[in-house]
């Protein structure tokens, strides 16, 4: 796995002219079937990875926290709102709090989330690719295919399953 992660930035750059076509053409004739193939390809891919042989995701970004994810959070770990956002988070360039810093201070070096159950939406939507209207979410999977392995090769049996 670290192997194909090492890798990833590469082969994802390498593709990123011929996904961003591809996702453009998408984006003007979606198949009326794409959301049912979307999360075809999705559980077909989830069926042979498993996340925490990778976790880069939370190794290499952080997601947006919205306010019922700090709600939560906090009441978790038994803190109040004010005191996890103090300790935990900041507020990014478009106004959104996000963790202070990656890796993620919830993973443990087993690869496993410490609050998984009261995770933020982000990390439990994570890659995003089994996401209603998928089409319109192409900027962030051009920059998920360069994070998750699982992404990049839903993306390209997508490419290979789409003729557009």
């Amino acid at each position: 796995m670290q192997d194909i992660i090492k890798n990833l930035p590469k082969q994802a750059k390498d593709t990123h002219n011929e996904n961003k076509k591809f996702f453009a053409k998408l984006k003007k004739k979606p198949p009326k079937n794409l959301d049912y193939i979307m999360q075809e390809l999705h559980d077909q891919e989830f069926e042979r990875t498993d996340c925490l042989t990778c976790a880069n995701c939370c190794k290499t970004t952080g997601p947006l926290f919205t306010d019922k994810d700090v709600q939560r959070i906090s009441k978790f770990l038994k803190l109040k709102p004010q005191q996890f956002i103090d300790q935990y988070l900041r507020v990014d360039e478009d106004n959104d709090y996000v963790l202070q810093s990656v890796p993620c201070t919830f993973l443990g070096a087993d690869n496993y989330c410490s609050i998984y159950n009261v995770r933020p939406k982000a990390c439990r939507e994570f890659p995003h690719t089994n996401r209603k209207k998928f089409q319109q979410i192409s900027n962030l999977t051009l920059k998920n295919v360069a994070i998750c392995p699982a992404a990049y090769n839903i993306v390209e049996a997508m490419k290979a399953r789409i003729k557009v």
